[in-house]
């Protein structure tokens, strides 16, 4: 039995919220979207903290990674401003893409920074220089999320072109292109053990794909509308998944059955409209909307 209680509502934001992060410091997260400022708040105490620097545009993408003082953050213009938390400051601007920056993530192993974009590339950082090392043409057009194994083996990309391309990531060489969604792919997350890929769509499908032969597992019409995000519990065994339908559903990640539905109709006090992206801080589920709000949502697993 899954119980779900709204704890807390984080409000402040003036625009849609898009993306959010928590901090390598535990208790902090960071939010962002077209405000034009990235926003740190308190998870002790569920309170604004500050606005951690202004920007001149939209942000898409927030990428905290593990070991190292630094956040980036993707803006609509392409630029990746990297703040750094000890010297409290912005300080450089990676400068590559010319549009819209998706998503960021890392291969930690070889301390490099991957940024997809809506040019259809890859761009690959040295995350000790902040360096530019190369660029992979992924797509003829957008790359819109990244998800990498946790061996850290393979790296996959999700395309507006509807396919999902797996890349070796010891030597970016494309090791295979999936078919099947028939729209655009909006997010994709790998299972803890990395047995399998797990793609959401703009064609509201939800795709398990077996992480060794890529084959499709099983497809599963998952909401109305877009599936915006995917979010892996840390330690139960059950995803989320947030869609433009103003929902958030649990998912049993070891039998994909749909095990809780979140949203208004279902009478949780939820979000009113498109729900962007998720994150998981322990047991609780934390959403953010374009309706300008960051919801806590503390689920308990019995």
């Amino acid at each position: 039995m899954i119980t779900v209680q709204k704890t807390a509502e984080l409000t402040g934001h003036s625009n849609p919220i898009f993306t959010l992060a928590l901090s390598q410091k535990p208790g902090i997260l960071f939010s962002g979207g077209n405000d034009k400022g990235v926003v740190e708040w308190s998870l002790k105490t569920n309170n604004f903290i500050k606005v951690m620097f202004p920007v001149p545009a939209s942000v898409y993408a927030i990428y905290c990674p593990e070991g190292f003082p630094l956040m980036f953050t993707g803006l609509r213009t392409g630029d990746v401003a990297v703040f750094d938390f000890l010297q409290q400051k912005v300080i450089t601007i990676l400068k590559h893409h010319t549009k819209p920056v998706f998503d960021i993530k890392s291969v930690s192993s070889k301390k490099e920074l991957l940024v997809a974009s809506e040019d259809g590339t890859v761009s690959i950082w040295n995350m000790d220089t902040l360096q530019l090392l190369h660029t992979i043409n992924v797509s003829n057009d957008t790359v819109r999320c990244i998800s990498i194994t946790p061996n850290v083996k393979q790296a996959a990309f999700g395309c507006r072109d509807n396919q999902i391309k797996i890349y070796d990531v010891e030597d970016y060489t494309l090791v295979k292109t999936l078919h099947g969604h028939t729209m655009a792919v909006f997010s994709l997350q790998y299972s803890p053990a990395g047995d399998y890929l797990v793609s959401g769509s703009r064609d509201a499908q939800v795709k398990i794909w077996d992480s060794i032969s890529y084959n499709q597992i099983q497809n599963t019409p998952a909401h109305l509308f877009a599936v915006n995000s995917i979010a892996f519990h840390p330690t139960q065994p059950y995803f989320a998944t947030a869609s433009m339908d103003k929902s958030i559903k649990l998912w049993g990640s070891d039998d994909f059955k749909l095990y809780k539905v979140i949203s208004r109709e279902k009478g949780y006090p939820g979000h009113v409209l498109s729900i962007n992206k998720l994150v998981w801080n322990g047991n609780d589920l934390i959403s953010v909307s374009d309706d300008k709000k960051i919801i806590v949502w503390n689920v308990q697993f019995g």
